[in-house]
């Protein structure tokens, strides 16, 4: 598997002049804040399948695995394997180590995690554009060096200020076995909420060097009633 990542974060993302007219980098910071307190509740029970590159480029080894990926009413991260191809060095000490470190982190869903004010300073970059959608980019640097957080940029959707893509590396180790975890996220917005498209990862490793991850999500679910309520909202 050959990873088209370079980390160049900017680069999905053409700047843009600023307009006059748009609204201030702390309203859009409000609004963004605003929207993300309601998707942390409607992100709660919810399932998704995930399908899971990876590869060893210096030892040449490369691993698939297809899962589930659930999301319980109190938060929690758990995972489903269905079906791995491959080689067990990438399934046991690449991807079940990447996929342990992410549900540690997040085991919690403790507020101090959320990417906001009270966690990260923001930094107004500019207009972008991101997949036909016109985005606010912001460099996002965490104010205390705190496992699960990051320093990176944050692209946040002009229309409905529901975040498009994640980019930057963690602060804090994750696992005595992963040094070094730089990412990617890409989201879509589906029934006014922004749900996990793809993951672009590389990870450096301290037992078998440089890995590299594309997690791709699909046939994204919630219970029945925030279905409905997804409903109601309509696709964006």
């Amino acid at each position: 598997m050959k990873l088209c990542l370079l980390f160049v974060f900017a680069a999905s993302a053409v700047c843009l002049a600023n307009d006059s007219a748009a609204l201030p980098p702390e309203a859009i910071v409000d609004n963004y804040c605003a929207v993300s307190r309601g998707q942390a509740q409607l992100l709660k029970n919810v399932s998704m399948d995930m399908e899971i590159e990876a590869s060893l480029p210096k030892l040449k080894k490369e691993g698939r695995l297809h899962a589930l990926r659930r999301i319980t009413a109190l938060g929690r991260i758990t995972y489903e394997a269905l079906r791995f191809e491959g080689d067990g060095t990438v399934k046991n000490q690449v991807i079940a180590r990447y996929l342990s470190a992410e549900a540690e982190a997040q085991k919690d869903q403790s507020p101090s995690l959320a990417v906001t004010p009270d966690n990260y300073k923001f930094k107004y970059k500019g207009r972008g554009e991101l997949n036909g959608r016109v985005v606010h980019i912001f460099q996002v640097t965490p104010r205390k060096k705190r496992q699960g957080l990051f320093k990176g940029d944050i692209w946040i959707d002009a229309e409905t200020y529901l975040r498009l893509q994640e980019a930057g590396y963690l602060v804090k180790n994750p696992s005595i076995f992963l040094k070094r975890v730089q990412f990617v996220r890409t989201y879509e917005i589906r029934g006014g909420i922004s749900v996990p498209r793809q993951v672009q990862s590389v990870v450096e490793t301290r037992l078998v060097g440089k890995a590299e991850l594309t997690i791709d999500y699909s046939n994204f679910s919630v219970d029945g009633s925030k279905r409905g309520a997804m409903g109601e909202a309509g696709a964006q």
